[in-house]
């Protein structure tokens, strides 16, 4: 039994980055040759100005499209996501304004904590009813998307919640370290950490053996329930953190700050190439998939094309991409 798990995680391990480089290399040449296509039609989006926008911007993404593949690797996925964010966002907004007059900084830690809390509870939540309780996730995390949608909605009588402080836009969206805005290095040290646990550690091997074959999983011991809790706990967790980023840059709680998220997050996660039947994929996916979507919806938006048509565009480039990873998987055997 010991050498069972001693070796499975090696052999996931080798496996993992030759079936992911083939999608990623070809993602990273569609990158280049849709910036270069844009630029042409549009030399505005080689600006200084645009290429930090669309930095800051794809930073809120990756950190969402991480937090997405880390359950998708599992062979599962977040379609509570989404409202996460935006319940997390009223939520921490209601403490922050609720608290004004005490001093600042114990102000933003209350408010910090509320809504890594409520994104501690939503993860705990669903992944429960996925490891423990046996729910199908796609069950599990859409009735977890309407009890956020209806909290988010409750709570601030779906109108956005004004008054946040200043200092929380300066923690998370004004500021700067060491030159470099924060947006940046809250993205940066998310893709590292990541990188680290699920290369790195007991749990990340975990979890793409458990992806790519839960039997295998079951037969070397591996404690899979604790496993995809906490796949789904770190998920909310860092939608929560996100939220946070996004709450500091709108200023306010927005009971609708969500969106299009959950969507946008899976679909950067698949295009990045990681595979919806689990085991395959990982931080590089999330970031080149992040990339491309940011910069997709950025040059469109540059060239005035129509958010319907976005849409169109943005759900063919997943389908695509949802067709390229089916047919390597059966060449693959």
């Amino acid at each position: 039994m010991s050498s069972g798990s001693d070796t499975l995680p090696a052999s996931a391990e080798r496996r993992r980055p030759l079936a992911a480089f083939g999608t990623q290399a070809i993602l990273l040449l569609l990158i280049v040759v849709m910036e270069a296509v844009f630029a042409l039609i549009e030399p505005r989006i080689v600006s200084h100005g645009n290429v930090l926008n669309v930095l800051q911007q794809a930073s809120y993404l990756v950190v969402f499209t991480v937090a997405q593949t880390l359950v998708i690797l599992t062979r599962g996925f977040d379609l509570s996501l989404g409202t996460t964010v935006s319940a997390v966002s009223v939520a921490s907004a209601l403490v922050l304004t609720a608290y004004g007059d005490a001093p600042a900084g114990w102000v933003i830690a209350l408010g910090i904590a509320a809504g890594l809390g409520l994104g501690l509870a939503v993860g705990v939540f669903n992944g429960l009813l996925v490891a423990a309780v046996g729910v199908n996730p796609f069950i599990a995390t859409l009735a977890s998307l309407n009890i956020c949608l209806g909290l988010a909605t409750t709570m601030s009588g779906g109108k956005p919640v004004f008054g946040v402080p200043d200092a929380l836009s300066t923690l998370f969206y004004d500021g700067t370290i060491l030159g470099a805005p924060v947006t940046l290095v809250i993205a940066a040290l998310v893709l590292i950490v990541a990188w680290i646990g699920l290369n790195r550690t007991v749990f990340g091997r975990a979890v793409y053996i458990i992806g790519s074959n839960p039997r295998a999983a079951m037969v070397a011991g591996l404690p899979a329930r604790g496993v995809l809790v906490g796949a789904y706990v770190i998920c909310s967790l860092l939608a929560a953190l996100g939220a946070l980023m996004q709450t500091a840059r709108t200023g306010s709680g927005e009971p609708n700050l969500g969106g299009s998220l959950m969507l946008q997050s899976i679909a950067a996660a698949v295009i990045g190439g990681t595979s919806l039947r689990g085991g395959s994929g990982g931080v590089g996916s999330a970031l080149l998939g992040a990339l491309f979507v940011t910069m997709l919806s950025n040059g469109m938006n540059l060239l005035r094309i129509s958010g319907y048509v976005q849409m169109i565009a943005l759900g063919v480039v997943v389908i695509l991409a949802t067709a390229l990873d089916f047919r390597q998987r059966q060449r693959a055997g």
